[in-house]
């Protein structure tokens, strides 16, 4: 490389930097003007297009790089991350393997194709790509933290665990394996994550490398840092976004065509909780059309929610940019994010434009960070006045609970007894069946304490992993309680899971995320339960469902109280006994399981903020509250 192709491209990367890729590309074209088989400028110039999200331009680029340097595994090795950073990864996984071609000891490529084949849920070959670069390079960080991932997806947690310490060691700046690290600890009930985590909470994700924001999501109740997590993720994958390109009709469409974009339409709670909505949406006024872009799976659930939809489209293996094609085919105006940050959310898509007007909703428990999402649905629980300051999206109130729910889940009748589950016939049943992540040794203490008080009283917890119920009992034991009196229970199906509700007496929620389709199942299927509420968004869900369930009896001002209300409760049977009757009584009338109304209440929703577009008006509050 000559010395002034040297100098354009050091000019070229810095205002590349500096967020001007427009400079940069007039810089390069006009030195390929004479240069034109200068690899590193065509390279250059790829970056910049691809900052500007001129994706056909980059493309372009990138297989020029190719063209000039075929035996270089680098040119291969870049042209597949930029099509599996757009969600082409057919195209990325065939680049990866060219590049291992030309050279079969380049540990990147076999890095990028576990990359790859780890996305769309091949988990073996994956492990056995990131097993080879590490083969090929011993300090290879990412390819740990990528193994890492695998471990943590085929459930072996403490390996996980390993992995992303051994990531981070090699790579001190790599924050996401630190962040997932005490995710994967939390999984296990490991809580040997507390101070490690007490000394970075205020930097982690928000100086030096972005992490993940869910990973740190049950970790601590903290919004405002939770907001500065999402906003530098997104800021750092994706940019400011895309702006609609469409034009503003001039009257709104016969029918709203609305879009729901999720990878869990199977038997998975998100569709477990929609599923009244989806039936009772009112097809006069509106077009509704899902894209599943998660693994398919075979699913009673799905096989009817695809009768509620005018469309379902399965794009599990389409890029980003094919499922925004899709649709802006179908025409979508309301696009609807039901997974944000959480497992296998796929932000890109909102983050080239799908629809005017895009909307966080349900799957992701607070804001997503992103300017290009306009509106998240919440209600004044979740999200009071005074928190609005947690949200980077516009609020929309609705007049109850945010969350829907089904009012026609079955529950089977059955004839187990408590034996059949390792419950005691006799005796105060406490119960948490929220995910193991979300028990910390806040919530945890006070358990102890109350089965120290309560004789004969037991703790039945949902099993989640064999690492969590080894290290839970431990705990129990380090606090005096026999550890034989934490009952795990396995996963089950939905109807069974119901049924067996019975068998207990009361769910004691967790803190820093509470119980959301734990709650509205707990509920009902009679059991009460008690919850304190915090300060973000994932810590007010549960005070939301049993406010919408006329139970608010049950919200605890503090951590005094929470333990007090427990307490009186399994200490006095005869309470526990009026709120179950109370429950029994009002559960097809109470406004959480009013499903008709809470469908037509988030379809005033989707039209309030569809004609505040039609308008030419800014995004602002919706506040439904004020319509009732």
């Amino acid at each position: 490389m000559s010395t002034a192709v040297e100098q354009v491209v050091s000019r070229a990367k810095k205002v590349i930097a500096n967020n001007q890729p427009d400079l940069a590309i007039s810089m390069c074209e006009e030195f390929l003007k004479t240069e034109p088989n200068a690899v590193v400028l065509w390279d250059v110039l790829a970056n910049a297009h691809f900052l500007k999200k001129d994706n056909g331009q980059a493309a372009m680029c990138f297989e020029k790089v190719v063209e000039l340097a075929p035996q270089n595994p680098k040119s291969h090795q870049n042209l597949g991350v930029f099509y599996q950073i757009i969600g082409k990864f057919n195209e990325a996984l065939q680049c990866y393997q060219r590049a291992a071609s030309c050279d079969a000891y380049y540990a990147p490529a076999y890095n990028g194709a576990g990359i790859v084949l780890m996305t769309v849920g091949q988990l073996d070959t994956a492990q056995q790509y990131f097993a080879k670069a590490l083969q090929l390079d011993p300090q290879f960080a990412d390819a740990y933290a990528n193994l890492a991932h695998v471990f943590f997806s085929k459930g072996q947690l403490p390996a996980a665990a390993q992995s992303y310490a051994k990531a981070n060691a090699l790579n001190p700046d790599l924050k996401s394996a630190v962040a997932n690290r005490f995710y994967s600890l939390a999984m296990m009930c490991d809580w040997s994550w507390l101070d490690a985590f007490s000394r970075v909470a205020k930097t982690l994700g928000i100086e030096g490398e972005e992490v993940t924001p869910f990973s740190l999501l049950p970790l601590e109740d903290a919004p405002e840092r939770q907001l500065a997590r999402c906003r530098k993720f997104v800021s750092a994958k994706f940019g400011q976004g895309a702006t609609w390109q469409g034009g503003v009709p001039s009257m709104r469409p016969a029918k709203l065509r609305i879009g729901y974009f999720s990878a869990d339409f199977h038997d998975h709670a998100t569709l477990s909780l929609m599923m009244g909505l989806l039936r009772n949406h009112d097809h006069d006024k509106f077009e509704i059309h899902g894209f599943s872009y998660g693994v398919v799976k075979e699913s009673r659930s799905l096989d009817e929610a695809i009768n509620y939809f005018d469309s379902f489209s399965d794009v599990s293996g389409s890029s980003d940019e094919a499922i925004v094609q899709l649709a802006r085919k179908k025409n979508i105006d309301i696009a609807i994010d039901l997974k944000g940050h959480t497992r296998m959310g796929r932000i890109g898509i909102f983050a080239r434009r799908i629809a005017p007007v895009q909307i966080n909703y349900l799957g992701n428990p607070g804001s997503i960070g992103a300017d290009f999402i306009e509106y998240m649905i919440v209600d004044k629980f979740t999200a009071p006045e005074t928190h609005k300051k947690y949200l980077s999206e516009k609020p929309i109130y609705l007049p109850n609970c945010y969350q829907p729910n089904d009012d026609q889940r079955r529950i089977p009748e059955t004839n187990t007894t408590r034996k059949d589950f390792g419950l005691p016939e006799t005796g105060f049943v406490f119960c948490s069946f929220n995910n193991t992540y979300k028990i910390t040794p806040r919530e945890f203490d006070i358990w102890m304490r109350l089965l120290g008080k309560v004789e004969g009283s037991v703790l039945w917890l949902f099993k989640g992993n064999d690492y969590a119920a080894e290290n839970l009992r431990k705990e129990a034991q380090k606090r005096g309680i026999d550890p034989g009196r934490l009952v795990f229970a396995d996963k089950t199906p939905e109807p069974e899971h119901l049924a067996r509700h019975k068998h207990a007496d009361l769910l004691l929620d967790t803190f820093n995320v509470n119980a959301h389709t734990t709650a509205s199942d707990a509920l009902w299927a009679g059991l009460p339960l008690v919850t304190l509420p915090g300060e973000q968004f994932a810590a007010r869900v549960a005070a939301s469902i049993l406010t919408a369930a006329n139970m608010s009896e049950l919200i605890a001002k503090d951590e005094a109280d929470y333990e007090a209300i427990a307490l009186d409760l399994a200490l006095h049977p005869e309470k526990i006994m009026a709120l179950k009757q109370k429950l029994q009584e009002q559960i097809k009338t109470c406004p959480l399981f009013d499903t008709v109304t809470y469908t037509r209440d988030i379809e005033a929703a989707f039209e309030a903020a569809y004609d505040r577009y039609l308008k030419g008006l800014a995004p602002d509050d919706i506040d439904l509250t004020r319509a009732k």
